[in-house]
């Protein structure tokens, strides 16, 4: 039996249902299922949309969001429908005059505006909700990987979710400056979207951690931290405080807390010696590392080679801060008068001082290896500003 001409011939739009689904490249006809009645009602009574109605668009977005439909073709099989229904319509295959057909349309247009609002809503609000979702898993992610924590395995099980294998092995970069790094900064977003432009989105991730720029990748792709560091310098030019550090490459998922430490020790070596360089590597200031393991011997060296500058007018200050430009510059006098704004002869005289107090000459390379050595562990103990005292014998 036919239906009347202001019923809604539920089989026919469950049938339009699936065609709009077909024709919106395979999206499942549910999609629907509360879409077309609606419209139907809405032709025939001229209502709007009520509450309940718009929040059921709503969660159909949002769980169209959660099955990975796109939201092109989550709105492409609602105006399919829509046009595909259109003459089915109680309201629209009723209508008898002009006025009731324009009446009846506007009802339906404006009833189909409404919910696909509500649709994209709910899409877009489930998308973000994701998202942070995602953004905290990366966050904990980032944050167990950095400092070694919870059990490795279930680590490394977890990395291949963000592009890491960490069975390989792996060196870490990170960037310093005054003002923090951030996630989704200038900087953090135009290195990232760069590196993975670059090298893919295997074994690389960029994030931040405690103010750093943090780039890990694998230590068979060669070139990933030389960008890094071209890439943040580049966007920081003119930022003196900027500093990038490279740790070495290790294995394992531990190997990543290894390289990590390694790029922190690294700025903060580079922090307290004031050195100029910009970028800077593990490997090449292995030998402030060593210095730094035994303590009591970097003290006693400091104290024997350096102690008589205690004696000089004014304090070892000046001549320590001579000795340290000196070393740094190469061993040129032009450099380090130009780096420590004085004349090429005060240069000269300070260091003819420092041989005379200590007895250490600059043109013997025993003694000037000694010189340097403990002018490198007085700046890293703060000698002579704070106190260095010696251990006392077990």
């Amino acid at each position: 039996m036919a239906p009347k001409r202001h019923e809604v011939d539920h089989a026919r739009l469950a049938e339009i249902a699936d065609r709009a689904g077909a024709d919106a490249g395979g999206v499942p006809a549910e999609w629907l299922r509360e879409y077309l009645p609606l419209l139907a009602d809405v032709s025939r009574t001229g209502r709007r949309p009520d509450a309940a109605e718009l929040s059921s668009m709503r969660a159909c977005g949002e769980s169209a969001a959660r099955d990975g439909v796109p939201l092109r073709a989550i709105i492409d099989v609602h105006l399919s429908a829509t046009w595909m229904a259109w003459p089915l319509l109680p309201g629209i295959a009723g209508s008898r005059r002009a006025e009731e057909l324009r009446s009846a349309g506007e009802a339906v247009f404006r009833a189909a505006d409404r919910s696909i609002v509500a649709l994209v809503e709910g899409y877009e609000r489930a998308q973000r909700m994701m998202i942070r979702r995602e953004e905290a898993l990366r966050r904990e992610f980032i944050d167990d990987l950095l400092h070694g924590r919870r059990d490795l395995g279930a680590l490394a099980e977890r990395a291949a979710r963000f592009g890491l294998r960490l069975a390989g092995s792996h060196v870490v970069a990170i960037a310093e400056a005054e003002r923090p790094f951030y996630d989704g900064g200038p900087v953090s977003r135009h290195v990232e979207a760069s590196l993975l432009n670059r090298f893919g989105l295997q074994d690389l991730m960029v994030a931040t951690k405690e103010g750093l720029l943090v780039c890990v990748s694998s230590g068979y792709v060669e070139g990933v931290s030389e960008a890094f560091a071209s890439l943040v310098q580049d966007m920081m030019t003119d930022d003196p405080s900027l500093r990038v550090a490279v740790g070495r490459a290790h294995h394992g998922p531990g190997g990543v807390v290894r390289s990590f430490e390694e790029a922190r020790n690294v700025v903060a070596l580079a922090r307290r010696l004031q050195l100029p360089e910009r970028v800077l590597r593990a490997s090449d200031l292995l030998v402030l590392q060593v210095l730094l393991r035994d303590q009591a011997a970097i003290t006693e060296l400091v104290e024997a080679v350096l102690g008589p500058l205690r004696a000089a007018r004014g304090g070892p200050g000046t001549l320590l801060e001579t000795l340290f430009a000196y070393f740094a510059t190469g061993g040129v006098a032009t450099l380090t008068a130009g780096r420590l704004h004085v004349g090429v002869r005060t240069v000269t005289y300070r260091l003819e001082r420092v041989r005379e107090l200590t007895g250490y000459r600059l043109d013997n390379p025993i003694q000037r290896h000694a010189l340097e050595t403990a002018t490198l562990g007085a700046r890293l103990l703060g000698w002579p500003a704070e106190t260095v005292t010696r251990p006392s014998a077990p």
